[in-house]
């Protein structure tokens, strides 16, 4: 995907746009569980964003968890830290510019067997332009972003 200057400028106004928060919960959740309630393993095994539902639930590090199955489910209780996104499901590209923003689940990526969840598709490609320097600011920020103010 290109993105146009226009499309990257829009895409950086909006995020100067957003506003910050002090005391934002770990995992990313506009309401329920985290991530929306999408399955985290789903975007392993199936390749992409699949809902889960209340009937296959699970906690972990202070979020609570819904997918697909029950073989998802236990593949997350098994080993919880190599499915649950990174940087609680936030935006890897806002909070490795030091703040938070909301995910869309299809705009994700897997890279070294890691979940990171962006704001948009457009934000997801401007991330891919500088993984590895985005992930390491993103690992110097992550978790004191929750309470940045």
């Amino acid at each position: 995907m290109t993105l146009t200057r226009r499309a990257l400028l829009a895409t950086a106004a909006a995020f100067t746009a957003l506003p910050a928060f002090a005391e934002q919960p770990r995992w990313f959740s506009e309401t329920g569980p985290a991530i929306g309630g999408y399955d985290p393993v789903a975007y392993f095994d199936e390749n992409g964003p699949v809902k889960g539902s209340e009937e296959f639930t699970s906690e972990y590090d202070g979020g609570v968890f819904h997918f697909a199955n029950a073989l998802n489910k236990a593949a997350f209780d098994e080993d919880p830290a190599t499915y649950a996104p990174q940087y609680g499901g936030y935006c890897a590209y806002a909070v490795s510019r030091g703040y938070t923003a909301s995910t869309d689940p299809e705009a994700w990526s897997i890279h070294e067997g890691k979940l990171y969840l962006n704001f948009s598709k457009s934000v997801r490609a401007l991330w891919a332009t500088n993984k590895r320097g985005n992930i390491e600011a993103a690992d110097k920020n992550w978790p004191s972003v929750l309470t940045a103010s």
